[in-house]
């Protein structure tokens, strides 16, 4: 069986929705915090990437589709 991906560099997409950077914390952790039920972890490598309509549109963006992003920025 053969498989066939559509022609993404002919279709236009717009994607609208909530822009989010996801941060992610790695590093070990020793103990778990006295103010509440969770570990407490010494932070030594933070990633980020794009999280929400802005992972969504870095996707179709990847498979060559013509890309009109659309969202609000705001902290």
């Amino acid at each position: 069986m053969k498989v066939t991906l559509p022609e993404f560099e002919r279709a236009g997409v717009l994607v609208v929705g909530d822009v989010m950077l996801d941060r992610y914390w790695y590093g070990p952790t020793s103990r778990i915090s006295p103010e509440a039920p969770v570990p407490v972890v010494k932070v030594e490598n933070i990633e980020e990437r794009p999280g929400g309509a802005a992972n969504v549109a870095m996707n179709i963006a990847s498979l060559g589709a013509n890309l009109a992003p659309g969202g609000i920025d705001r902290d």
